[in-house]
């Protein structure tokens, strides 16, 4: 498999059909890459000191949808891969977040958790890591409708650090999908897919990758002075890795490693690097696109979002991550020049989300900002729940800017009308918030347009909560004073990247505005294919127009 950026599909130029005959055209080989948190001015803020082979290159040979949006809330990683794959969203898909509340139980629920799956690739082949799979996922993936398509010849893999980037996007019918368990160092994967790991990724795990990076200690790829997109490196913004302080560089990382193990290599540059490693092993020992048959590459690249959250987007660290990242993106595309050769892929790169800048750090430049403590203020809310209804802890989640009840103590015996009206009214004098919503009312609520729109595309009634929480801009729910988050509707969360390449692929770029959920059915059109079964949204005219362009050629 190959490197891959959470946030784009790339498409190259030429047109060497995977399939002769009178069937339809095709490129041999399809490259998603999401690059997890990133904004999309990044492209830009950045821009004068990326190499001509990263991200220039996308943007000079491709065609960037630059006014793509997130079109649902919250705004996390799960439901982003879910999103771009399925083109639908949480109230379709059921992928609600990361974590969700199943309602008719109260229990919480991880995304990909599936615990009739083993695990595979990790000693004694039976802990959490593995116990992974698609099965959460209620929609088909781009991926799946490829696999439909093609009688399920098409080979389909994918993979991310995180388990999460890697089973949703690769969907249910997927030859694999790998990611990344930091307690023993091995890409692995579950018995949805296989019995055991393909001989390939056992001898990459027996190199010990993450020892062997972190090794190398992090350093900037250029001198610390010329990081002028950044605040000054010992500034405080940015949490420090376990055991040291304050977090400067050079990064000890091999010295922090001893302590906090392999996982480590997450919140480093150096869980790119790996992860594009395996992609270009997946890719040589699947041979993915050298055949008659258009396979399909899914690649996120996570670690972009574990530095996002620990230092924020001012810091130099995250500046020197996405220098070294285009750097990375642009070896990873001349290795598929060379084996899939240049114009027979298409590739795209987005994100799943974008990410705010750090509260403190916008107060301290006089910019609003606020954290919203969503334990105490559950807290607080159960108290004065409880002197008017008399029950302990009626609100037993506030996740993901929703009120999830208590049900077993409700139990018949509390007017539900009236416990939500007296936690929305609660909830309307709390500091910070905005406005707050019943989704059973949401598309009436005297709120902006776009705000109804995100609310209803996110509320899944069995897995969401019944209260949508809004906060002012740049308030966010229990985010200290080091680090930055995402979750929110805001443009700096829901404004990402979209850059396509490849086959068929027109240069340019458009300031139309398209959404997350229109990147699947744009797959879906180039490559001749249904798309997927829960998808609401539209194929990109305006790439699709230079297109049929270039077919008529």
């Amino acid at each position: 498999m190959g490197r891959w950026i959470a946030s784009c599909l790339i498409i190259t130029g030429g047109a060497m059909p995977a399939r002769g005959g009178d069937g339809p055209e095709r490129p041999k080989l399809v490259v998603g890459i999401v690059v997890d948190q990133m904004r999309w001015d990044y492209l830009y803020r950045f821009q004068d000191r990326y190499t001509e082979t990263g991200f220039k290159r996308l943007l000079r040979e491709g065609f960037s949808c630059e006014n793509t949006m997130v079109n649902y809330i919250p705004t996390y990683t799960a439901i982003g891969h879910a999103t771009i794959y399925t083109g639908s969203v949480p109230s379709i898909h059921g992928i609600a977040g990361n974590d969700f509340i199943v309602q008719a139980t109260g229990q919480s629920l991880y995304c990909t958790r599936d615990e009739t799956a083993r695990s595979v690739g990790t000693p004694g082949g039976d802990v959490a890591a593995g116990k992974m799979s698609p099965r959460n996922l209620k929609a088909t993936t781009i991926t799946d409708e490829l696999k439909l398509a093609t009688n399920f010849r098409a080979r389909v893999i994918g993979v991310a650090l995180k388990d999460r980037g890697s089973i949703l996007p690769a969907g249910h019918a997927a030859d694999a999908a790998y990611w990344f368990d930091g307690e023993s160092g091995n890409w692995i994967t579950s018995s949805w897919y296989r019995e055991e790991l393909p001989g390939w990724l056992e001898a990459y795990n027996r190199t010990r990758p993450a020892e062997k990076y972190l090794a190398q200690e992090w350093n900037t790829l250029y001198p610390i002075e010329t990081y002028l997109q950044s605040t000054p490196d010992d500034n405080p913004y940015e949490e420090p890795f376990e055991g040291e302080t304050p977090p400067r560089f050079p990064i000890k990382t091999a010295e922090l490693a001893k302590k906090q193990g392999a996982g480590l290599v997450r919140a480093t540059p150096y869980g790119t690097t790996m992860t594009l490693d395996v992609a270009r092993l997946a890719i040589e020992h699947e041979r993915l696109g050298e055949d008659g048959i258009t396979d399909f590459l899914a690649v996120s690249l996570s670690s972009p979002d574990y530095i996002g959250h620990q230092f924020g987007p001012n810091s130099i660290k995250t500046e020197d991550a996405y220098l070294r990242l285009d750097k990375e993106l642009g070896d990873f595309l001349s290795f598929l020049d060379e084996r899939v050769g240049r114009g027979n892929y298409l590739l795209f790169l987005t994100a799943d989300h974008a990410g705010a800048h750090n509260g403190q750090f916008l107060l301290d430049h006089d910019i609003p900002a606020g954290n919203w403590k969503e334990g105490e203020i559950r807290a607080a809310l159960n108290e004065h729940l409880r002197t008017l209804f008399g029950k302990e802890k009626l609100v037993l989640s506030l996740s993901n800017y929703q009120v999830s009840f208590n049900y077993k103590q409700i139990d018949g015996s509390i007017d539900r009308e009236a416990l939500r009206a007296a936690t929305i009214a609660y909830l309307r004098q709390v500091k910070g918030v905005n406005h707050v919503v019943a989704m059973s009312q949401a598309t009436t609520a005297p709120i902006p347009a776009l705000l109804r729109e995100r609310i209803v595309n996110g509320y899944h009634p069995a897995l969401s909560g019944e209260i949508q929480v809004i906060l002012e801009p740049a308030w966010y729910s229990d985010r200290d004073l080091e680090g930055a988050t995402h979750g929110t509707w805001n443009p700096y969360d829901s404004h990402i990247p979209l850059l396509w390449m490849g086959w068929q692929v027109p240069r340019g770029r458009s300031n139309e505005e398209v959404y997350m959920t229109d990147i699947a059915p744009t797959v879906a059109a180039l490559l001749r294919v249904q798309m997927p079964n829960g998808c609401i949204g539209k194929p990109i005219i305006d790439l699709l127009k230079g297109e049929e362009r270039e077919r008529e050629k």
